[in-house]
């Protein structure tokens, strides 16, 4: 059976095919060195979040200007899913990763010297561009070491190990910015991306003995056109991007940058009160991620209600935030605010779960590059947004958090307008399969 053939079998529910990747302690051992650098990559990506008020009082900016920051990290991120996702089918998982990490350490290590804002956002730029070859390659060394009805947990459990990271910087490196200064802790954080480069170097296999994938054909403009022409003619290519784009943005919006301004200067809170409260939005995400990964493994057809169950809460509760009649809002209110955005995070990940199946092994990169566009698109328009009404709006944050709802209300419609065809064309995929798959004896 060709590679092709084998990753017509994705469905959750169908039995894995023969010659399917073998998982296992070997296939657990690899893959967490390649998580372990999404795991680094998050934190050096969520850093900013922590230090957005001393960046504006290191480099004298306002909100606008501290918004490009990470605006153009997020630019960068984005513009490169679609070449990285190439590259990941075209060279490998190590070999991506490996320049992955050279890029965002020097980055960070850029970041932590910068004497001016320039420079300070050409490595921001540099650490997104760095960070974009992570996620997909790890999706990618997934789906190279695990069966395929392993899929929704294994991407759901690489986005809590990377949701942990964002835990590492909202807890040390927040305290270490206030203990030992700017440039000791982004220059000390800068060392875990020399460890996992050592690591990666050392022990990491692109797939395990006997599964390598079959050889690219041909190389250049018309395999670039091919690969991406063929992924984004899926529907479940499509619909995996907006339900990225619907779901992760606000959570990101809020941990990336605007949550900790939002909730002292918005709110009235310490700084050590909105960190616990950032603090509760990477843990829920955490605790959802396992949820929703095992529900998406046993029932298939919950992907799309979860999706949309989460932008409809993470919707209400802002609502109710913003809209609190008193000068601030609950802490209450603001708990569970928190709480419910931590969905967001394993919610994206379903989009992933919707282009799987829908690509054979040597698109997956490229389809995983689409979806991922999705969500940091919409993070970086809604930083935009917010940076640009506030300063509009002598920082008024219910205006300015508005903004979100109107992403929402675009991804929505679209996710609505593409369910069915998706549905069709993955029923069509799965019964193809199952009839290839079956031996008949001559």
């Amino acid at each position: 059976m060709s590679s092709a053939e084998l990753g017509k079998s994705t469905l959750p529910g169908d039995p894995p095919p023969e010659g399917a990747p073998p998982g296992g302690r070997r296939a657990i051992a690899v893959w967490s060195i390649g998580v372990a650098v999404y795991f680094v990559a998050v934190i050096f990506r969520t850093s900013l979040g922590v230090a957005g008020l001393d960046a504006a009082d290191r480099f004298h900016v306002g909100a606008s200007a501290l918004s490009t920051f990470s605006i153009l990290q997020l630019l960068v991120y984005a513009g490169m899913q679609i070449p990285v996702g190439l590259l990941v089918d075209r060279l490998g998982t190590k070999r991506v990763l490996g320049i992955g990490v050279v890029l965002f350490t020097v980055g960070q290590l850029g970041f932590a010297f910068s004497p001016t804002y320039g420079t300070a956002l050409a490595s921001r730029a540099l650490l997104g561009c760095g960070d974009a070859m992570t996620f997909i390659s790890v999706l990618r060394l997934g789906t190279r070491w695990f069966p395929a009805r392993r899929g929704p947990m294994v991407a759901q459990l690489a986005g809590l190990v990377g949701m942990a990271g964002n835990l590492v910087s909202t807890l040390v490196l927040a305290r270490l910015l206030h203990g030992i200064g700017w440039t000791a802790a982004f220059a000390g954080s800068a060392l875990a991306g020399v460890v996992v480069l050592v690591l990666l170097v050392l022990f990491l296999k692109d797939h395990p003995e006997g599964h390598a994938p079959e050889p690219v054909p041909h190389q250049g403009a018309a395999y670039v056109r091919r690969q991406i022409a063929a992924s984004w003619r899926e529907p479940g290519t499509r619909l995996g991007l907006w339900v990225h784009f619907t779901t992760q943005f606000p959570a990101m919006v809020f941990l990336l940058l605007w949550g900790l301004p939002f909730l002292v200067e918005a709110q009235g809170l310490s700084r050590g009160t909105a960190g616990g409260l950032l603090t509760l939005v990477v843990l829920s995400n955490m605790a959802v991620g396992l949820v929703y990964g095992q529900i998406i493994a046993r029932h298939h057809a919950a992907r799309l209600p979860l999706a949309l169950g989460t932008v409809g809460a993470t919707a209400a509760l802002w609502a109710a935030t913003l809209a609190y009649p008193a000068e601030h809002a609950p802490m209450w209110l603001l708990v569970v605010l928190c709480a419910v955005l931590g969905a967001c995070g394993p919610a994206s990940m379903i989009g992933f779960d919707f282009a799987r199946p829908a690509n054979p092994p040597e698109r997956q990169g490229t389809a995983s590059g689409i979806t991922n566009m999705g969500g940091f698109v919409a993070s970086m328009t809604t930083l935009f947004a917010i940076g640009v009404l506030l300063d509009a709006t002598g920082d008024d944050y219910a205006v300015a958090f508005s903004s979100v709802f109107v992403l929402q209300a675009v991804g929505v419609a679209q996710i609505l307008r593409l369910r069915k065809r998706a549905a069709r064309r993955e029923r069509e995929r799965s019964v193809a399969s199952r009839v290839e798959t079956v031996h008949v004896p001559v």
